[in-house]
């Protein structure tokens, strides 16, 4: 489908890391002029088009990319975009200006059950920005595809649906001592002490689980950092250890344990909210819609990482995540998707918009 492969590669080759404005343009431009849909631009710059009337059903993407490695730029700046091999190369080629060209090209293409809707927001790399700000301002699809990557999740080249995904919750202890010459240290209050009675509280906590349609979804809680003392001889006065914790819907790990020390506390510095899906039906309404677009059997499947699907998902939109990109090729220097799997979810997203809700 060379339409699907050049409206890809014009969307690529924008840079959109540190301003999306232009990406943005060329995204309202092309629907203004290939769609019959009404098309809006928000004042957070996200581009949001409509059409059909009834149960609304949300294509749902992002148009901002994170910093491009040296190897994906070219000598005046701009993105490179190669071919090669049954691939399209480049930053944001899997995350995720494919899946949004895909879905730009469904929009025109289908004549919609319902209501349907394009939506190709700002910020998601950034703590999703752009979602927050469209939620804010109204924006509630009853139902929502998200196009990032589902791919090889259950099997090699097939395109699966996401019924769950993590969160992210980041945060900081800060232990608070008092110094004293390391010679007398019973003179001080050493906060690394204090800090490290913290961390056996967080390495001995039980990380939740939850199972969303036969899928378990299992978080995480880490120590990642930790920075303390001023010098070899002083009895340290302050001690900083970072947590990172992968959230599951409606459970946290019991992190409130750490305030009975003394001298501690703990604040979070983000929170990503994961996702699940609350209609299976829905979500076995887009497997099957996937299962006619290829000749594999695609699954329900979570994913690792957090989406604007949460922000969605927890402002009441009914969520899955369906998109080409395979595991491990988003943020890489060698950034890549397949031609084959932007064309796969072109037609998924197609005989969703047709046949769901």
């Amino acid at each position: 489908m060379d339409e699907l492969v050049d409206l890809t590669r014009q969307l690529v080759a924008i840079p959109s890391h540190e301003d999306e404005t232009a990406a943005g343009n060329a995204i309202e431009s092309w629907l203004r002029e290939q769609t019959d849909g009404v098309v809006t631009r928000d004042a957070a710059g996200n581009v949001i088009a409509r059409k059909g009337s009834g149960s609304s059903l949300a294509l749902v993407g992002h148009h901002d990319v994170v910093p491009p490695d040296e190897s994906q730029l070219d000598d005046a700046g701009g993105y490179v975009v190669e071919e090669r091999d049954g691939r399209l190369f480049g930053r944001g080629t899997a995350d995720m200006k494919g899946a949004v060209a895909a879905a730009m090209l469904a929009f025109r293409g289908a004549d919609p059950a319902g209501e349907l809707i394009f939506a190709s927001f700002v910020g998601e790399e950034v703590g999703g920005e752009g979602a927050r700000a469209a939620i804010d301002d109204g924006f509630a699809p009853e139902f929502a595809i998200v196009g990032e990557g589902s791919t090889d999740y259950s099997t090699t080249g097939v395109t699966d649906v996401v019924v769950a995904h993590k969160g992210r919750r980041a945060v900081t202890i800060t232990a608070q001592g008092s110094a004293a010459h390391a010679s007398e240290p019973e003179t001080g209050e050493n906060a690394i002490y204090r800090a490290t009675d913290a961390v056996d509280i967080v390495r001995d906590l039980e990380a939740p689980t939850v199972d969303v349609f036969g899928e378990t979804v299992s978080g995480s809680v880490v120590v990642t950092e930790i920075e303390g003392g001023s010098a070899w001889n002083v009895i340290p006065e302050r001690c900083r250890v970072t947590v990172d914790e992968r959230t599951v819907p409606g459970e946290r790990a019991d992190l409130d344990q750490i305030g009975g020390i003394e001298g501690v506390e703990w604040t979070v510095d983000q929170d990503l909210p994961p996702m699940r899906c609350d209609d299976e039906a829905f979500a076995e309404g887009v497997r099957r819609a996937a299962e006619s677009a290829q000749a594999a059997s695609p699954q329900l499947v979570s994913k690792p990482h957090a989406t604007d699907a949460g922000w969605l998902a927890g402002a009441g939109t009914t969520c899955v995540i369906c998109g080409p990109a395979e595991r491990g090729e988003a943020h890489t220097a060698t950034e890549s998707v397949s031609i084959d799997g932007l064309e796969r979810c072109y037609r998924i997203y197609l005989a969703a918009a047709e046949r769901l809700p």
